[in-house]
C-alpha cells in the first residue's frame, strides 16, 4: 500500500510540475481578461427617484426590492423631480447611475443647455405614461361657464400648486399656458411639495393642483376619490400633442378608478408625458440587463392607461437606446439566464469571446505538457545510466578493484529497485535492470 501511495504521489507531482507552466499561463490570461472585461457588475448603484409620496419614490422602492434578489444594493436618491434627476445623472460630480426622467426634459435646463451635454446618457426604455393631472375645487369653478374648468386660460388669478420650483408639472403647465397666451405671472403659483400641497388643497387653501404622476401615485389615488374635487379634461389634447411632440393623448376610462362609484363618470381625455429609465452610457451592461428585466416585471401589467405588456418599450425614445436594452427588446432575456443563475450566466455571457480566444491560444501550448511529463518520468530511470556507465568505464580502465565495483553495482541495483514509475514506463525500468545484469556478468567474467 505504501508503494502504491508513493507512486500516486510521484505521478501527481510529475503532472503538477509538467502542467504547472501551462496552468499558470492560463490563469494569468483569465485574470487579465477578467480585469479588462469586468464581467461582474458593481454591488451598489444609486437610483434618483423623486419627492416623498411621489410615484417615482414608490417605483424606486420596487426596483430596490427586485434587484436585492440578485445581491444588488440600490440606494434611492430623493430629488425634486425629473428635471433634477436629469441634472444629477448628467453631472459627473454626482454618483447617480440610474434615474427616472420624463420625455421633453432634454429641452429644459436652467443654463439653457441640455444636461446630456455633460455626460452621455442612454435610455432603457419608456416605463409608463405620466399624465398631467389638474385637479380643481368644484367650489372655485362655480363662476366659470358651465361650472367647470374648460380651458387652461381660465386659471388666471387662481391659487395653483405645481410642486417645488423646477418640478415637471410647473415647467409643463408653464409651457401650456404660454401656448394659450397666458403669462406665468397671471397665476398665483404655490411651490409647496406634493405632500403639503395636497393637504393645503384639501383644506381649501388652494383652488387647483397640478401634478405629473403615474396613476399609482398616492396623491392621484387620494384626489380622484375626494368629493368636491374635479379633474380637468383636456379637450385640446390632440392639439397639444402636435405642438409638443413629447406629449401623448391618453384616455382615463369610465369607472376605472372605482367601478362601484362609477369614477370617473365618463371617459376623460388627458395629456401625458412618458417616464423613461435613463442611465449613464458607461453603466455596466449587466446592471442595465437587470434593470430592464425588473422594469418588465414592474411595468408590464395593465393599468389605467396602458394595456398588458405595452411597457416597457424601446420605441420613440429621445435618448439613445442602450445596447443591452435593445438586445432585450429584440430577443428577451439572454438565453443562458433562462436556465442558469444570473451570476453564472452573466460571467459566461461576458467572457465567452475571451474564453474562446484563450482556448485557441492554449491548445498549441498544451502540446508541450505530454513531452514534459514523459521527460520527468523517464528521467527517474535514465539518470542511473550515468552511474552504470561509470562502473563499466572503471572496469574497462581498471581504475578500481572488482570488489569495489561489485559493491557499487549492488548499491545501484538496490536504488533502481526502489524506483516507482507508471506501468506504461516499466519496460524502460526493466531494460535498466537488464543492463545492470549485463554489467554484472562482465564484472564476474573479469575475475
Amino acid at each position: 500500500m505504501g508503494r502504491l501511495l508513493r507512486l500516486a504521489w510521484l505521478t501527481a507531482r510529475d503532472l503538477a510540475v509538467s502542467a504547472g507552466p501551462f496552468v499558470l499561463i492560463a490563469a494569468a490570461l483569465l485574470a487579465a481578461a477578467y480585469y479588462v472585461l469586468k464581467p461582474a457588475p458593481p454591488r451598489r448603484v444609486v437610483l434618483a427617484t423623486g419627492p416623498a409620496f411621489s410615484d417615482f419614490e414608490a417605483f424606486g422602492r420596487r426596483y430596490r426590492d427586485e434587484l436585492a434578489r440578485f445581491g444588488i444594493d440600490v440606494w434611492l436618491r430623493p430629488t425634486e423631480g425629473a428635471s433634477a434627476n436629469l441634472r444629477l445623472l448628467g453631472d459627473p460630480k454626482h454618483d447617480v447611475d440610474f434615474a427616472f426622467v420624463r420625455s421633453g426634459m432634454r429641452e429644459t435646463a436652467e443654463d439653457g443647455k441640455s444636461a446630456t451635454e455633460r455626460v452621455p446618457l442612454v435610455s432603457l426604455g419608456n416605463l409608463f405614461y405620466d399624465p398631467l393631472w389638474i385637479f380643481y375645487r368644484v367650489e372655485a369653478a362655480k363662476e366659470l361657464p358651465g361650472g367647470r374648468l374648460v380651458s387652461l386660460a381660465t386659471l388666471r388669478d387662481w391659487r395653483v400648486n405645481t410642486g417645488e420650483r423646477g418640478s415637471g408639472a410647473s415647467r409643463l403647465l408653464g409651457r401650456l399656458l404660454e401656448a394659450h397666451g397666458v403669462p406665468r405671472d397671471a397665476l398665483r403659483f404655490d411651490r409647496r411639495g406634493q405632500g403639503p400641497g395636497v393637504a393645503a388643497f384639501l383644506d381649501g387653501s388652494l383652488d387647483a393642483m397640478a401634478l405629473i404622476s403615474a396613476p399609482e401615485g398616492a396623491a392621484v389615488q387620494a384626489l380622484m376619490r375626494e368629493r368636491g374635487i374635479a379633474l380637468h379634461e383636456f379637450a385640446r389634447a390632440e392639439a397639444y400633442s402636435r405642438r409638443f411632440p413629447y406629449l401623448t393623448p391618453v384616455t382615463l376610462p369610465r369607472g376605472v378608478v372605482d367601478l362601484g362609484r362609477d369614477l370617473p363618470p365618463r371617459n376623460v381625455t388627458l395629456v401625458a408625458t412618458t417616464t423613461v429609465l435613463a442611465a449613464r452610457e458607461d453603466t455596466h451592461p449587466a446592471l442595465i440587463q437587470l434593470f430592464i428585466q425588473a422594469a418588465h416585471r414592474i411595468h408590464g401589467e395593465p393599468g389605467w392607461f396602458a394595456k398588458a405588456r405595452q411597457f416597457p418599450s424601446g420605441q420613440n425614445s429621445e435618448l439613445p437606446l442602450a445596447r443591452e436594452a435593445e438586445r432585450y427588446y429584440r430577443g428577451g432575456p439572454p438565453y443562458l439566464q433562462r436556465y442558469l443563475p444570473f451570476w453564472m450566466a452573466n460571467l459566461i455571457d461576458r467572457m465567452w469571446v475571451a474564453l474562446l480566444s484563450i482556448v485557441a491560444l492554449l491548445i498549441p501550448l498544451s502540446r508541450i505538457v505530454p513531452p514534459l511529463y514523459e521527460f520527468r518520468v523517464r528521467s527517474r530511470i535514465f539518470r542511473w545510466y550515468r552511474d552504470l556507465r561509470g562502473i563499466e568505464t572503471a572496469l574497462a580502465r581498471q581504475t578500481a578493484q572488482r570488489a569495489e565495483l561489485l559493491t557499487a553495482l549492488d548499491a545501484l541495483e538496490t536504488k533502481v529497485e526502489n524506483v516507482n514509475v507508471p506501468l506504461s514506463y516499466t519496460d524502460e525500468l526493466y531494460a535498466l535492470r537488464t543492463h545492470i545484469g549485463v554489467v554484472r556478468e562482465r564484472l564476474l567474467r573479469a575475475a
